[in-house]
């Protein structure tokens, strides 16, 4: 144990340490009476970083000779320096940011000062702790803070950047008021979350036209916004005017279409949205069918030959496509649900805003139902449990006592679900990166180096609000008076593979809510501290008895408390302290318990300073930053990552934690390298041949389940993930459960319940290929950094004589073989498209005639088809020839006809690239999948693949996670788009659709 932090573990009142304890150095012993500086203590790489476009191959970003430590990955570095430098403006020979110094530097130094002004902080010498302590852990990859954070803060303290007022608020102490801030950047906006109010009025403040304007500024920040719709009165009510309202769909829309022209304007990523109706509104049906019918309207234009991709014009053409949707269920609805069985007739009313006309009953069993089909059929919307939330709520008064107030409630939530408070607040977040506190030496998690860094993150996190700036008036006004900060963790799913511990276990959970717990305890002790020294936010007072009332109940699930809970219905998933200690981390039960001791001690004697202090978001972007291999407390998605490579390109290997948990489980190296081997093996094709360990050398059955991913992992192992860590923090936790294609309306049934019984306060529901843009993502494709298209002429011999002596020999089809004709016409000209088979299946020859004899074309046609038979005689994938035709973009092109499933093609090269995959089985390019489809297999039998209605194709069982096909990513064209909690991140440039 350090001696310097035992005040984390001392109980009692009168043992309360000073907030000053926590400015001691931990991490930089070695600045003790020293000349050198934080930035001392790390060995200095030099790296280039370019990103390209993937689609255009134009360089989008590219800079020489920038300095990170050396401990960071390329990834790494890539995804910092075209994220988050500031690429304008800085007083330097270069004109901007090129160095990881001067990023720490200018965010650190903005929030020791911050501390300073505010009283924090009082000393030069603890300015100086402070500030080398959290440089120290974010150069070490131990935690980040949230993406506004890099953007913004500090570049006018370091660089004299101001910008423009750009309408942003902040709250002046001083004078009482809400005052217009002078520049962009003197202060930080640092929030990533922010919840909006609506009225149901079409002009004013707070109105709907007035969301307009507050969505659009909240989107060009980068930032995320939530907002409950319910207040918005239904269709056909009455208007002051004498008319009738068109309804909140109506408006729903307009705000959906706005949010879809701030995304194709040009920011730096999507405009994130969550969009939120309670259950009891009278459009609540035509709210949950929205997404269902829009993607039945996309169905139908892919079978008239538009393009279905994400980006493309059919899902341009519809509406409901910007935006999370989620349902708000109350406690009268779930307790008809759940007894169903009883009463199955069970109605509830659907109220008018302001209008009684509208009113009906519905049935309870009917409205469910429709609930999860519309899940099960296009994942939206999601469910938020609306008594679970407000049970764990901290500030049921509002700023007025009044908790008989609506807009004193919980009512929504953030894009990801994980930020859930008061209307029209912020909250800036940061995670931190568990793994960082693994200790291979013993397989110990270093417990109070943990709790330090959570001490020290929440102070920066405070520095944010205390300097900060914000949207909105009411943004300000309220976020000053309750301060919600949200610290959360990442790369659990690291440290449970060391630990060799399954996913779906209840050591996992234990462990995983033990840490989120004492990460939140601690935070609350701290702050708590920081009340004592400055003050408690200042609505602390009217809701004194509720938000201790919750951090009691919070201590019961911690085990620091043994009394009855107060005011929570229903039973939550409590630590299992036997099991901790079972596992050997006693001391984190023990740490655990003390620290929420010491929450509530600090709570009584002071108050808080911060009414929320903890969120599990998705970390997107950030878990890039800090070298994570998952990415919140998602399950890793495959074994097999790739390493970006100085000076570009790509490689394969084996995540490196595997080595690790081998190692602790007991295998010996020989054993060790013949499983690592075994997981990058690939076929003549370049296809990973294993999807996981299963089979492996040596591998033990028991072990199995400690290398499942996501897709092997039971739905209710992740929704169990969720529940456990839930009542262990302040906020929720952003997790979409993923099911196969074939599950059932029923599955997604159960996992509803289960979450609800669970006490999960949102869950969302994610169905393999439920999107007319996403095929079955049983796999994918191999990834290659350099694709055939990207080679030329002159590389492409070479490839060929550098080759294995098997790609030396040319392999011709035989004298007789099997062939198959496509038919198709597009434009003026009528094709015919001809497959030759080896005699194992194998695409051997391809021949294009068309009947335009003795054009030009058909010339050229004959010399592209004696090109593409020849680089497939010569063993180049049909996959990579396919990938390399693709999108070609010339005429003729449009529609396609006579063919069956091909009915469009940019063109004729296009068209080609979808034949060549219609014969692997690869429907996902055609806007017509065919219900049933013969293949030739390698054992030269006829191989039928079977399709339901669904717009899904089979593909090379080639796992890498959940790879959403038919969506590319807006800032470098990826198609390498993966789901990440309730939102989606880009593999290769780390681009989040997120907030985070």
């Amino acid at each position: 144990m350090h001696h310097n932090i035992v005040y984390f573990i001392q109980g009692g009142i009168d043992r309360l340490i000073e907030l000053n304890q926590l400015f001691k150095r931990v991490f930089t012993k070695e600045l003790e009476n020293s000349d050198k500086t934080v930035y001392d203590l790390f060995q200095w790489q030099t790296v280039d970083v370019v990103l390209k476009n993937y689609k255009t191959g134009e360089i989008i970003y590219e800079m020489k000779d920038l300095e990170f430590p050396e401990n960071y990955s390329q990834n790494a570095c890539n995804i910092i320096a075209t994220k988050y430098f500031r690429r304008k403006g800085i007083p330097n020979q270069l004109g901007y940011e090129n160095s990881m110094r001067q990023v720490a530097d200018r965010m650190v130094g903005f929030w020791t000062d911050a501390l300073r002004e505010e009283g924090i902080i009082d000393s030069a010498e603890e300015w100086q702790i402070f500030y080398d302590e959290l440089v120290y852990a974010l150069l070490m990859q131990m935690w980040a803070p949230n993406s506004p954070q890099w953007f913004n803060t500090g570049l006018n303290r370091n660089y004299q950047i101001s910008g423009s007022k750009d309408d942003l608020y902040y709250y002046d102490e001083k004078t009482g008021m809400v005052v217009e801030s002078e520049d962009r950047y003197t202060r930080t906006q640092a929030s990533a979350c922010f919840i909006l109010s609506i009225q149901d009025k079409l002009l004013g403040e707070h109105s709907i036209s007035d969301h307009y304007v507050s969505e659009t500024k909240l989107f060009k920040g980068g930032s995320g916004v939530g907002t409950n719709f319910s207040n918005l009165r239904a269709a056909n009510e009455g208007l002051t005017s004498g008319g009738q309202s068109s309804g909140m769909m109506s408006f729903l829309q307009g705000l959906d279409r706005n949010a879809g022209a701030i995304k194709s304007g040009g920011t730096t990523r999507r405009a994130a949205k969550m969009v939120i109706v309670d259950i009891d509104h009278p459009e609540i049906e035509n709210f949950i069918d929205w997404k269902v019918k829009e993607e039945h309207k996309v169905r139908a234009l892919g079978k008239m030959g538009y393009d279905l991709s994400m980006d493309g014009e059919a899902y341009q053409t519809v509406s409901g496509q910007n935006s999370n949707n989620s349902v708000r269920l109350n406690a009268e609805f779930m307790k008809a649900v759940l007894n169903l069985r009883n009463e199955p007739d069970h109605k509830i009313k659907l109220t008018g805003r302001i209008d009684n006309c509208v009113d009906r009953e519905v049935s309870v069993q009917e409205l469910w139902d429709r609930l999860n089909k519309a899940t099960w059929e296009c994942a939206d919307p999601g469910i938020q449990f609306d008594d679970r939330f407000n049970a764990w709520h901290t500030c049921p008064g509002g700023e007025n006592g009044h908790i008989e107030e609506k807009a004193n409630r919980i009512n929504a939530t953030n894009p990801c679900s994980e930020y859930a408070f008061l209307d029209d607040t912020s909250c800036n977040l940061a995670s931190i990166n568990v793994f960082r506190f693994y200790n291979a030496e013993d397989s110990s998690f270093e417990t109070e180096h943990y709790m330090h860094l959570v001490g020290l993150i929440q102070c920066a996190l405070e520095a944010s609000i205390y300097h900060g700036q914000f949207p909105t008036a009411d943004v300000a006004r309220k976020t000053y008076l309750f301060r919600t900060t949200g610290l959360g963790v990442a790369n659990t799913a690291s440290l449970l593979l060391a630990l060799g511990y399954p996913y779906d276990s209840p050591e996992s959970r234990t462990l995983i809510a033990a840490i989120a717990g004492l990460m939140t305890g601690t935070s609350y002790y701290v702050s708590g501290l920081m009340a004592g020294k400055v003050g408690a936010f200042p609505s602390y007072k009217i809701n004194e008895p509720y938000m201790q009332r919750v951090i009691r109940n919070h201590s019961r699930i911690a085990g620091a408390r043994k009394d009855d809970y107060e005011e929570l219905h229903y039973e939550p998933l409590k630590i299992n302290h036997q099991l901790l200690q079972k596992m050997g981390f006693k001391e984190i039960g023990t740490q655990l318990k003390n620290s929420w001791k010491l929450a509530e001690e600090a709570g009584e004697a002071y108050g808080y300073r911060n009414a929320q202090v903890s969120v599990v978001a998705p970390t997107g972007t950030i878990s890039f930053a800090m070298d994570c291999g998952s990415t919140s407390i998602e399950p890793f998605y495959n074994h097999v990552v790739f390493k970006k490579l100085i000076g570009g390109g790509s490689m394969e290997i084996v995540n490196p934690v595997m080595e690790t948990a081998l190692h602790n489980l007991g295998y010996n190296d020989p054993e060790i390298r013949d499983i690592l081997t075994y997981l990058l093996e690939k076929d003549d094709r370049g296809y990973f041949i294993h999807e996981g360990v299963n089979g492996a050398p040596h591998i033990k059955a028991e072990h199995l389940p400690v290398f499942d991913t996501a897709n092997t992992i039971s739905p209710m192992g992740h929704v169990l993930m969720v529940s456990a860590i839930t009542p262990m923090i302040s906020g929720s936790v952003s997790k979409t459960v993923n099911l196969p294609h074939d599950a059932t309306v029923k599955d997604v049934q159960d996992i509803h319940l289960l979450a609800y019984r669970t006490g999960t306060k949102a869950i969302a529901v994610y169905r393999d290929a439920c999107k007319a843009s996403q095929p079955l993502s049983s796999g994918m494709d191999d990834y290659q950094e350099k694709s055939l298209d990207d080679y030329t002429y002159a590389e492409l011999l070479a490839l060929v004589k550098e080759g294995s002596s098997k790609a030396l020999n040319r392999v011709r089809p035989e004298g007789m073989r099997l062939s198959r004709t496509h038919a198709a016409k597009i434009g003026d000209i009528e094709l015919y498209i001809t497959i030759g088979f080896y005699e194992d299946g194998g695409i051997a020859e391809i021949f294009v005639s068309t009947d335009k004899e003795g054009t030009v074309v058909k010339g050229l046609l004959a010399s592209l088809s004696k090109s593409i038979s020849n680089m497939l005689q010569y063993h180049i994938p049909p996959d990579q020839i396919s990938k390399m035709l693709r999108g070609q973009k010339y005429e003729p092109s449009g529609f396609v006809s006579r063919h069956p499933y091909i009915k469009f093609a940019s063109s004729i090269s296009d068209l080609i690239s979808k034949v060549i995959d219609i014969e692997h089985g690869d429907f996902s390019n055609c806007q017509v999948k065919p219900k049933n489809f013969t293949v030739m297999n390698k054992t030269n039998l006829v191989n039928s693949v079977i399709q339901d209605e669904s717009p899904a194709a089979v593909h090379i069982k080639d796992i890498q996670g959940e790879v959403l096909y038919g969506e590319t990513c807006s800032h470098c064209g990826s198609d390498r788009m993966m789901r990440n909690g309730t939102c989606k991140i880009c593999l290769d440039c780390g681009t989040t659709t997120g907030c985070s």
